[in-house]
């Protein structure tokens, strides 16, 4: 007994333990996979065989009783029993331990493979938009192509060995814009060899002054994508959360990884190069809707030729975005863990992105904020351009077509008009704080900035000291006209964030003097002090007149695309195929 308590000791104790929990002692024969002996009950020791009885083959009843060799082999095949059951259950113990390991470092292992960025590249001056009554704000991410050869998938995909150490280009840029409610997204697009103001951008140790005269394709190579979305941010006004990079390798991973694409062409298309146009994508398709994937949904995204125009590719790009978002749905990968492991896999490696969002949580939360919104709801449209007068092979915004998009964008208006009418006006979200009051106007120190100037036009002159004297006039006496400048889109009333309330109901009372709406009041970290921006969208007059923006308002030649387009591209003629030869 005395030995058998020994080896046993420690093991049998858990027992009581096991039971708390559900466990049934029999099964797992506590003590016994060890080897150690188990303690025996005084009824049982009472009526157990000694150790020369056993070697007697004897004992109480004899070979055939309780205690003979027959019941000894009935309690022997019980144990092993336990054994092998106890065996099984500290197994899965160690695989279940073994596997949330693996996932924790599986996780870790696709935190590794994103690479990531500076989200801005400069500073543009536009600050996050003010909350709707609900609390929410848009979500904006800047999508971009780059042509990086760097790589040798890349120049093997995509040709072009000679630019192996040229930095790369954003051949491809597209503004998604996902509403405060998350219920409709809206994609811009401007073709790459569009000539906009460029301001100035740091990267690389370098600092890249601001310029009116070079495409936007070129920002990459001024500061890297973070120059990109300050670029951006200049032009629309708009705060820009994140942006999201892909290479050629990048979209020929993520469009194997979903089985394929959905497009559609109104003709077979073969896009080579010919007598009068060298080069080409070399995309060849009959006529009718086809899944491209790997190299082939590359050839379609880079076709420009056989679509006519470089508004045109933005066009087949935007069936491809919406193609791959139909699918998407339909592969429930946003519930489906087998599909969410093989996006994850690949995302990670096919994507560059900015830091705030490089991991595989900010990744996934990223996605789940478009998983709601509906085909009919998902919106893709070009801004209108005109030849750039300097350079016929580059282009200019027409600025009253981008004005107006830049103004939805802002304004969280939706590009299509399938919303339901009841989720325009969210019902206010009650306040647990008193409302600061406004000071006096006559004690408030206001600085007044024209920043009316445009990439297309200067700053209307006289605009700062006109409307300081507005101001003036209703009371604001220590108004000051700045000499500084700008250009900025729409016309705002920063405030220093530290001032919270307080410095909010002083702005407060600055815009609705002048007539502006609440969403142009922002706080911002480095302000000094109370500063109206006067505004693009205010260039004249002393009555502030907000620009009407009504959903699905977009203005002609926008080349609008809904999500749930089924139609097909049109293909010229020298590059129309009869899917014969």
């Amino acid at each position: 007994m005395g030995q058998s308590s020994v080896r046993g000791e420690g093991t049998r104790k858990s027992v009581p333990r096991a039971r708390e929990l559900g466990w049934d002692d029999d099964l797992y024969g506590a003590g016994e996979a060890t080897g150690a002996g188990a303690e025996t009950s005084e009824e049982d020791s009472s009526s157990a065989p000694s150790r020369a009885e056993r070697r007697r083959g004897g004992g109480k009843g004899g070979g055939t009783g309780p205690n003979g060799r027959a019941a000894a082999r009935r309690r022997a095949k019980k144990t092993g029993k336990r054994k092998v059951l106890r065996w099984v259950a500290i197994t899965l113990s160690l695989l279940i331990l073994g596997t949330a390991g693996a996932g924790y470092l599986y996780y870790e292992h696709l935190n590794g493979n994103i690479r990531g960025g500076s989200r801005a590249g400069g500073d543009s001056g536009v600050k996050k938009a003010a909350p709707n009554a609900l609390g929410d704000t848009p979500l904006n991410i800047l999508l971009i192509g780059s042509d990086d050869r760097s790589d040798e998938k890349n120049i093997a995909l995509g040709g072009g060995r000679d630019d192996k150490n040229r930095p790369p280009l954003a051949d491809v840029q597209m503004l998604l814009h996902v509403s405060a409610d998350r219920k409709n997204a809206s994609v811009v697009s401007i073709p790459r060899d569009t000539v906009v103001h460029i301001p100035e951008c740091k990267g690389d140790g370098r600092t890249f002054p601001a310029t009116d005269t070079r495409p936007i394709n070129e920002t990459l190579q001024r500061g890297g994508p973070g120059c990109t979305l300050t670029t951006w941010e200049s032009l629309t006004g708009a705060y820009i959360d994140h942006w999201i990079m892909v290479d050629f390798a990048g979209v020929v991973a993520m469009a194997d990884e979903v089985g394929g694409v959905p497009v559609c062409v109104k003709s077979g298309v073969s896009d080579h190069p010919t007598r009068l146009q060298p080069g080409g994508s070399h995309l060849k398709l009959p006529v009718g809707t086809h899944e491209v994937k790997g190299e082939q949904a590359l050839q379609w995204l880079r076709t420009r030729h056989a679509f006519g125009s470089d508004q045109n590719r933005a066009k087949a790009q935007h069936m491809y975005m919406n193609g791959m978002m139909e699918k998407l749905q339909k592969q429930n990968a946003w519930t489906d863990t087998g599909r969410l492991m093989g996006l994850a896999e690949t995302a990670t490696n096919a994507l560059q992105v900015s830091d705030e969002i490089k991991s595989v949580k900010g990744l996934f939360d990223l996605s789940m904020q478009l998983k709601n919104v509906k085909l009919d709801r998902l919106t893709t449209a070009n801004i209108p351009t005109a030849p750039y007068p300097k350079d016929d092979n580059w282009n200019i915004l027409v600025k009253s077509s981008a004005d107006k998009m830049f103004r939805m964008l802002r304004d969280d208006v939706a590009f299509d008009k399938n919303g339901d009418p009841a989720d325009a006006k969210p019902k206010p979200k009650p306040s647990t704080k008193p409302k600061a009051t406004a000071e006096a106007p006559g004690s408030l120190a206001v600085t007044v900035v024209n920043g009316t100037g445009s990439d297309s036009e200067p700053a209307a002159e006289g605009r700062a000291r006109t409307v300081t004297e507005l101001l003036q006039g209703k009371g604001f006496t220590q108004a000051e006209s700045s000499k500084e400048g700008g250009n900025r889109a729409d016309t705002v009333v920063t405030y220093p964030k530290a001032d919270g309330d307080q410095g909010r109901a002083n702005a407060q009372s600055v815009a609705k003097a002048l007539g502006l709406p609440d969403s142009a009041v922002r706080a911002d970290a480095k302000a000094q002090g109370l500063t109206l921006v006067v505004g693009a969208d205010w260039r004249e007059g002393t009555v502030y007149k907000k620009p009407a923006s009504e959903a699905g308002d977009i203005p002609d030649g926008a080349e609008v695309l809904r999500g749930n387009d089924k139609g097909c591209m049109e293909i010229f003629d020298p590059y129309k195929w009869d899917g014969k030869s």
